[in-house]
C-alpha cells in the first residue's frame, strides 16, 4: 500500500493524456454527456450534482471523471471480475466512498474491458486503486487492505486534495438514486444470497455450504460452482502470513502444499500468470504419479479465472504440452 503524500499528487507518474484528448474531443461535438455527468471548468465551483456517488466509467467517459476531479477528489477502482481480491476489496471502498457524503467520488473502471485506462495508470496487477486530484493521479493501494487501512489512506487523500485546492462536494437528488436502485441486478438465488452474506460477514464455511446445498439443488449450476471454489480459495488464504509461505516455497521447490500455498495468495492478489507459471513449473517437475494433484489445482484456476481467458489459454496450451 502506497502512502498518499502531497508531492504524489503533482508527480505525473502516469500519463493520462490520451484520455483528456479523447474527452476533449467529445467536448467538441456535444454539449452533454452521454451518461449525464457535467462537465466541469477549470474554475469549477465548490459542488456539483452528479447521478450517483458511484460510477461505471469506460475509455470513452473516463474523460469526464478528469474534470470532476478538479472539484471533489474522486477514487478510482481498476476491478476485474476475475479477481477475488476485486470482490473483496471493491466493496469496501464503495462503501467508505457512500459514507464520506459527497466529500469523495467513486469511478469503477472494469480493466478487462477498458484497456486504455488500466494502460493510461500502468495497472501491474487488479484491484488497483488510485485516485485523481485535479486531474493528477494519486496512487494509493494495490490487492486486498483491511477496511481500516482504506479509511485512513482515504483520511489522508482528503487532506492532500484539500491542500491542493480540491475541497468541493457533490451532490446526488433523490431521483437519480431512486434511478439507480431500479436499475439494479434482480435478486439473488436464495441460496447464493445466503453465500454471499456468509461472505461478507467472512463467513467461508457458511458460504461453501450454501453453494454446496445449490450444487445439490442444481448439477448445472455453474455460478454455484465457481463461487464454492473462490469461497475455498478465500478459506485457504485468509490465514496464511506471506512471507513465511513464500520462505517455505523457496526451502522447498518441489513441496506440493508450500508451492499450492503461494500460488492461492497469487491467484487470491490478482497475480494470475505468476499462479500459473508456479503451478505448471511444480507439475514439470514432479514425477508422473505425484503429478494429478497438481493438475486438479491447475485446472480449479481455470476455472476461477475463465476459461476464454487468455492467460487460461495459454497455460492450458502449456498444461498440454507438458502432458503429452
Amino acid at each position: 500500500m502506497s502512502n498518499v503524500t502531497p508531492g504524489a499528487v503533482m508527480r505525473g507518474a502516469i500519463d493520462l493524456s490520451a484520455l483528456r484528448q479523447r474527452h476533449d474531443a467529445q467536448s467538441a461535438t456535444s454539449a452533454a454527456s452521454p451518461t449525464g455527468t457535467p462537465a466541469v471548468p477549470a474554475n469549477a465551483p465548490s459542488d456539483v450534482s452528479v447521478p450517483s456517488l458511484v460510477m461505471d466509467v469506460s475509455d470513452q467517459t473516463f474523460g469526464q471523471i478528469l474534470e470532476l476531479s478538479r472539484t471533489v477528489p474522486v477514487v478510482v477502482d481498476l476491478w476485474s471480475a476475475r479477481s477475488e481480491a476485486s470482490a473483496q476489496l471493491s466493496p469496501i471502498v464503495e462503501k467508505i466512498v457512500r459514507e464520506a457524503d459527497g466529500a469523495l467520488l467513486l469511478a469503477r473502471v472494469d480493466a478487462d474491458t477498458n484497456p486504455q485506462v488500466a494502460q493510461s495508470f500502468r495497472a501491474q496487477s487488479i484491484p488497483m486503486v488510485v485516485a485523481l486530484v485535479a486531474g493528477q493521479p494519486v496512487p494509493l493501494f494495490n490487492g486486498t487492505v483491511t477496511e481500516q487501512q482504506v479509511r485512513e489512506v482515504f483520511g489522508q487523500l482528503l487532506q492532500v486534495a484539500g491542500q491542493n485546492g480540491v475541497s468541493g462536494r457533490v451532490s446526488v437528488t433523490e431521483s437519480a438514486e431512486d434511478s439507480a436502485d431500479e436499475a439494479t441486478e434482480p435478486p439473488l438465488p436464495p441460496l447464493h444470497a445466503e453465500a454471499y452474506e456468509a461472505i461478507e460477514a467472512g463467513d467461508y464455511p457458511r458460504a461453501a455450504l450454501a453453494y454446496e446445498k445449490a450444487i445439490q439443488e442444481n448439477p448445472r449450476d455453474v455460478d454455484a460452482r465457481t463461487g464454492l471454489a473462490q469461497v475455498r480459495l478465500l478459506q485457504r488464504v485468509q490465514d496464511l502470513d506471506a512471507q513465511d509461505v513464500r520462505v517455505a516455497a523457496a526451502a522447498g521447490p518441489r513441496d506440493v502444499n508450500a508451492q499450492f500455498a503461494v500460488a492461492d495468495l497469487d491467484l487470491a492478489g490478482g497475480h494470475v500468470e505468476d499462479a500459473f507459471g508456479r503451478l505448471l513449473e511444480l507439475f514439470a517437475s514432479l514425477p508422473i504419479d505425484e503429478r494429478p494433484l497438481v493438475r486438479e489445482r491447475i485446472v480449479e484456476f481455470f476455472g476461477l479465472v475463465g476459461d476464454a481467458d487468455p492467460r487460461v489459454l495459454r497455460a492450458r496450451s502449456q498444461l498440454a504440452s507438458l502432458l503429452f
